[in-house]
Formats: C-alpha cells, structure tokens, sequence
C-alpha cells in the first residue's frame, strides 16, 4: 500500500498515484478502525473497489452495442438508396411502390453486405474508443507525455472513421445500383469518386448549403408556428421553455428530414454517372428529359454510336 493512498500530503506525494488512484476506474478510500502497525508506521486507509469494472464481457457487450448501431444505420442508408434507384429507373415513377420493392431486395440478397459493412465501422469505433479508455489509464498514472500521444491517435482514428463511413454509404449505393457485395461496391464507389471527384465535390457543397436552408426553415417554422399556438391557448404562460423543447423537436425532425435528402442526392448523383458511363440506350425512357438532353450536350460526337451500329 502507499502511505499517500488517495489523499497526496507532502511534496513526496505531489503528482504521484496512490494506490487505489493508479488505475482507472478509480476506486474509493476508507478509515478502518483497525490499523496496520506490523512494517512500524501505522496504516489506517484502506482502499475500496470501484463502482464498475471494465473486462473483457464488458468489452463484448460494447463491441456488440457498436456493431448493432452501425448496423441500424447502415440498413437505414441501403433501404434509401435502393428505393432511390428504383426510382430513378423506373418508367412509371408515380405508381411503383418503390419502397416495398427495395426492402424486399435488402433482406434477401444484401445483409451480409450491411452486417459486413457495419462490422467494419464498429471495429474501428471500437478501436478508437479502446485509446480513449488507455488514455484514461495515462491520465491516472499521471503520464503527460502518453495521453498527449494517445490524444493524437484518436484524432487519426477519428478521420479514419469519417473516411470509411463516407465509403461506406457510396458502397450501398453501389450495391443498390449493381448487386454487388460490399468488396467490390466499395472498390466500384472508390474509383468512382476518384473518376467525379469535382462533381462530387460540388454536390457535397451544395447539400451543405440546402441542408442548413432546411435546418433554419423547418425549425424556424416549428418555432413560429408553435409560438403562435401558445399565445392563443395559453397567454398566460411564458413561451420560452415551450419554445426550446419545440426548437429541440424542429431540430431533431430536420435532422432526419435532410439526412434522408442528403443521401437521396448522393444516390442520385450515382445514379446519373452510370447513364453517363453506360450510355442513354442501355435505359430507354426512364431518364428523365432535362437529364438526357444535358448527358446529350456533354458527351462528345466521338463518343457517340454510329448510326446503324
């Protein structure tokens, strides 16, 4: 046992873990009422157990937790983007049920290309999360130098993981357009943005921009809307925490609302390379007018078929 336990006196103690503060969690210390004499000085602390424990089963279940959330949400993103591309191809856009269709699809050909896919955005979550927890352990050992270090490598992992969701959410629109499995959607999207890199910079720009117009709009509206309410049914009461739980309410409907547009645009925008790579005869009349005459005016006489070929 040290003799500076949780409480450091002295300067020997200054800046050095005791020992029931050398580890994290941390635990507890405690006066017992019998002391210890037998090394010649006199040790009445004693240290008590944390309130939790982090080991390996609690390891699994957070691995678990992470791996069932990216699932969720990558279902989400490939149920879009294959409603999306029925969409898009179909040649009677009003009537097809295109959602039905696309989860019918999704469960039963393209799960293990979500499962797979969000495996492999968990791991990396768990990776991150993993550093976060021996910083805790640098931190409680009093190593500057290590949680400095291990700071900068959850920064890295950070983008990583930015990185492999953004490649992830084109491989299910790769999936939803060719069938493919996750390896190879993953590589067909890679090269893809590499091929339209301006293009989808430029969309990216432009989603940012709508979306922060749909944020304000569709909150600004839940708020004046709201507020308008309050004071014809209650005029006497102050509108201010009915407002914040209202623009809390608007913000989390537009939230939604714009994620579901941002990846229909991205799903569209793929859409639209592959009539521009494959050529408007392979879809007949499914493309949509405006987009046809603009692939016609971007593609070179070269490139075009020869009559009668």
């Amino acid at each position: 046992e040290s003799p500076c336990s949780i409480y450091e006196f002295g300067d020997k103690c200054e800046a050095t873990p005791g020992a029931c503060t050398d580890k994290w969690p941390t635990g507890g210390v405690f006066k017992d009422s019998t002391c210890d004499i037998s090394s010649g000085s006199p040790k009445c602390w004693r240290c008590s157990p944390p309130r939790f424990a982090l080991d390996w089963r609690f390891a699994v279940s957070f691995f678990v937790f992470l791996w069932n959330n990216a699932f969720n949400i990558a279902l989400g993103q490939i149920l879009i983007a294959m409603a999306v591309s029925y969409w898009f191809f179909s040649t009677d856009k009003m009537k097809d049920f295109v959602v039905v269709k696309g989860v019918k699809t999704i469960f039963r050909y393209h799960v293990g290309t979500v499962a797979f896919g969000s495996f492999i955005v968990a791991l990396v979550e768990f990776i991150r999360y993993l550093m976060k927890y021996f910083e805790k352990q640098a931190a409680a050992q009093k190593n500057r130098v290590m949680v400095l270090v291990l700071k900068c490598l959850q920064c890295c992992i950070w983008c990583f993981e930015k990185c492999i969701k953004f490649l992830n959410k084109n491989a299910y629109i790769q999936t939803s357009l060719m069938g493919t499995n996750f390896c190879v959607s993953a590589k067909k999207a890679f090269f893809l943005i590499l091929r339209n890199a301006l293009r989808f910079a430029t969309v990216a720009v432009l989603g940012n921009a709508i979306r922060c117009i749909g944020f304000l709009c569709i909150m600004s509206s839940t708020g004046c809307v709201g507020y308008l309410l309050l004071r014809e049914m209650h005029p006497d009461v102050s509108p201010f925490m009915p407002l914040v739980m209202m623009l809390i309410c608007g913000y989390v409907v537009a939230n939604l609302f714009m994620n579901v547009f941002g990846l229909a645009v991205d799903t569209c925008l793929q859409c639209f390379l592959v009539v521009e790579e494959m050529g408007m005869d392979e879809f007949g009349g499914v493309v949509p007018d405006d987009l046809r005459n603009f692939v016609d005016t971007q593609t070179s006489p070269k490139d075009k078929p020869a009559e009668g070929s």
